[in-house]
């Protein structure tokens, strides 16, 4: 069990360890916007869209506010943040769901509308970005009513939509380097793979947890 254990905790932590430098590598993304730049990576292909007022309000809001949320996000799946600093736990917990509901899924929608990729781009982020709203909103509502369990359900779902801002490059860049596709086309897939392996991956976890928790009961039952 020892040895198992070392295993598992050494596996956790190479795993926060790659979360981690993702999230370095997405936080060089964003400071590419600071200052307030039109003219730089994503943005260059939206020079057109950029024009409209309320697309540059969304844009940067979204910009802005997800690499915040990836951070706090991370916090929550902390079991020592959870049990020995509860107090860091509600707070980033609060701000996590304030910034989605607030700001990151509503002004996700309104770039959705715009999103590359033709139809099937914009169906998909608008998918991701009602998703995300309704999990986070629900994971929220859950642990009001003291309900952990569906309230840890829903939360793994609302980061696995949290985590597309990673997975999406990722993706991007896999079909990029194996594949000669068109870039609308090579957009069009991620788009839906992005968060659609995300959101499979948390179902498994869900899943996995549940079956767990069903062994140990009727082990405890016997």
């Amino acid at each position: 069990m020892k040895i198992d254990f070392n295993r598992f905790l050494v596996l956790k932590v190479m795993l926060y360890g790659i979360l981690m430098y993702f999230i370095y590598l997405l936080a060089l993304i964003t400071m590419q916007y600071i200052p307030v730049n039109y003219n730089v990576a994503f943005l260059n292909l939206k020079q057109e869209e950029i024009q409209l007022s309320y697309y540059k309000i969304a844009f940067f809001s979204h910009v802005y506010s997800s690499i915040l949320i990836i951070i706090l996000g991370l916090t929550q799946f902390s079991k020592t943040i959870r049990q020995q600093f509860k107090s860091v736990h509600k707070l980033s917990g609060k701000l996590y769901v304030l910034l989605i509901l607030v700001i990151a899924s509503p002004s996700g929608l309104i770039m959705a509308y715009h999103a590359n990729g033709g139809f099937i781009g914009q169906v998909s982020f608008i998918v991701l970005s009602m998703l995300w709203f309704v999990f986070t909103l629900q994971g929220f509502r859950y642990i009001k009513k003291g309900n952990y369990q569906k309230h840890k359900n829903f939360m793994i779902r609302s980061y696995a939509l949290t985590l597309s801002a990673i997975s999406l490059r990722l993706f991007k860049f896999g079909i990029v380097t194996v594949l000669e596709l068109p870039p609308m086309d090579t957009y069009k897939i991620v788009s839906v793979l992005g968060w659609g392996i995300n959101l499979i991956i948390a179902e498994l976890i869900i899943r996995k947890s549940y079956i767990k928790k069903q062994r140990l009961l009727k082990t405890d039952l016997n």
